[in-house]
C-alpha cells in the first residue's frame, strides 16, 4: 500500500497518540519513526493526570504499566528555599522509554503501519491534494493529511523554512536516571540553579528521573557534564544532595542542544503540527508530555471530522485545528514564557518564592494555567 489516509511524521507521545485514536476510528495511517523501539529521550517522564482518562479509553494498556502516582509539587530557588504543594489532578511517573514503547505495540494492534526510515521531504501538491513523504530510502509514500510530531526540532523544519530554526537557541537539556532510596515515590520537584533548572521524579522501574535545562551562557564555562553538575548545579543544597549521593543508571547522560521555546505555527505548507513540533513549553511547567498528548487529540478529532463530510476543506480543516490548538495551549505557553524569565532571574525569583511560599493558592493558581482539565472523548 503506497497511498494512505493519514501520514505521521515522528513517533514520540504526540505522533503515536495521534496514530492510535485516527486508526481506532478506522483511517489508514502510516507513521515514520527513525529510531526502534524502546529508547529513552530527554523529557521530564512526569504526565499529568489529565490525559489519563483518555488515553484508557484510546485502548492504552496504562494499567500493565507499574507507574508511579505523583501528589505533590516540591520547587525551590536557587539557595534551596522550598515550597511544597498538592497537585490539584496529579500525574503519573513513567519513563518515555516504557510509554512510547506501550503506545507504539497498541498502535501495531489497531494496524498502524510503521516505517522506521528518516523523513528527507515532505512535499504537498495542490494538483491532487496530496502529500508525498520522502524517505532515505525506497520512494515516496502519499497521504491526504500529513501530521508533523517529529519533536522539538529536525532538519524537516530547515526545509519547511520555519522562523525559530533560523535563530540559535541558548538552551541545552540533559537527562539520566538514577539509584537513589531517599526520594518518595509520589513527588515530583523543580529546582533552580544558576542559569537553569531541573525536575526530579520517579519512573515505573523506581529509578529517579533527573532531567534539567541550562543555558549555554552558564554551560559553556565548563568543560564537561560532570563538571557543569558539581559546580553549579549542585549549589542547589537539594540537588547537591541527590547528586552526591545517587548512583548513576546510564553510561552517560542524554543530552539535547539547541532548545527553542520561541512560538510555532500550528499548520506548516498544510501539515499540522503536533506536540513539541507546534510549540515546546518550559520544563518547569511540568506538563510537557501531556501537551503533546492533548494535541494529538485535537489533530485526530479534526482530521476525522474532515474525513466525515464529502465536501470538506483543507482551509477549513487547517484553520479549525490552529483555532483549537490556540484555545487550548496559546495562554499555557504564554504563562511558561513568564513563569521561565521570572525564576532565572535571581532578584525576581527570590521576591516571587517569598511570596509563594506565603501562599499555596497562588502556586495552585500557577500550576492551573499550565494544565488542563480531564479530556473527555
Amino acid at each position: 500500500m503506497n497511498c494512505y489516509d493519514v501520514a505521521i511524521v515522528g513517533g514520540g507521545l504526540a505522533g503515536l497518540t495521534a496514530a492510535i485514536h485516527l486508526a481506532k476510528e478506522g483511517l489508514s495511517v502510516v507513521l515514520f519513526e527513525k529510531k526502534t523501539y524502546p529508547h529513552h529521550k530527554v523529557c521530564g517522564e512526569y504526565v499529568s493526570e489529565e490525559v489519563v482518562p483518555y488515553l484508557e479509553r484510546m485502548g492504552v494498556p496504562l494499567g500493565q504499566i507499574p507507574y508511579q502516582r505523583i501528589r505533590h509539587l516540591q520547587l525551590s530557588t536557587v539557595n534551596g528555599r522550598m515550597v511544597d504543594v498538592q497537585l490539584p489532578l496529579g500525574g503519573i511517573g513513567v519513563s518515555r522509554h516504557c510509554l512510547d514503547d506501550t503506545l507504539y505495540r497498541h498502535a501495531l494492534t489497531l494496524g498502524v503501519k510503521v516505517i522506521k526510515r528518516t523523513v528527507k521531504a515532505v512535499r504537498y501538491s495542490t494538483a491532487d491534494g496530496r502529500f508525498a513523504i520522502g524517505t532515505d530510502v525506497d520512494g515516496d509514500i502519499n497521504a491526504t493529511v500529513a501530521i508533523g510530531a517529529y519533536g522539538k526540532r529536525d532538519a524537516l523544519d530547515k526545509r519547511l523554512q520555519r522562523n525559530f530554526i533560523r535563530n540559535k537557541s541558548s538552551w541545552l537539556g540533559v537527562k539520566a536516571h538514577y539509584r537513589y532510596a531517599d526520594f518518595s515515590d509520589d513527588i515530583v520537584a523543580l529546582h533552580n540553579f544558576e542559569g537553569g533548572y531541573g525536575g526530579l521524579s520517579k519512573t515505573e522501574t523506581g529509578a529517579v528521573n533527573f532531567c534539567y535545562l541550562a543555558s549555554y551562557a552558564t554551560f559553556q564555562k565548563y568543560p564537561d557534564i560532570a563538571s557543569f553538575q558539581q559546580k553549579v548545579v549542585s549549589k542547589n543544597p537539594h540537588l547537591g544532595a541527590f547528586l552526591k549521593k545517587a548512583e548513576p543508571l546510564f553510561d552517560a547522560p542524554l543530552t539535547i542542544a539547541q532548545i527553542s521555546f520561541a512560538p510555532k505555527r500550528a499548520v506548516v505548507d498544510h501539515m499540522l503540527m503536533c506536540g513539541d513540533t507546534a510549540g515546546l513549553i518550559h520544563p518547569l511547567c511540568g506538563n510537557g508530555m501531556a501537551m503533546a498528548i492533548h494535541s494529538a487529540k485535537i489533530a485526530s478529532e479534526a482530521v476525522l471530522r474532515y474525513f466525515s463530510v464529502s465536501d470538506s476543506d483543507r482551509t477549513q480543516l487547517e484553520k479549525a485545528y490552529t483555532k483549537s490548538w490556540n484555545e487550548q495551549f496559546a495562554v499555557r505557553m504564554r504563562t511558561g514564557r513568564i513563569l521561565q524569565k521570572l525564576l532565572l532571574n535571581p532578584q525576581l525569583s527570590r521576591t516571587a518564592m517569598a511570596t509563594v511560599a506565603r501562599s499555596s493558592w497562588l502556586l495552585q493558581k500557577i500550576i492551573a494555567n499550565t494544565h488542563g482539565k480531564p479530556l473527555v472523548c
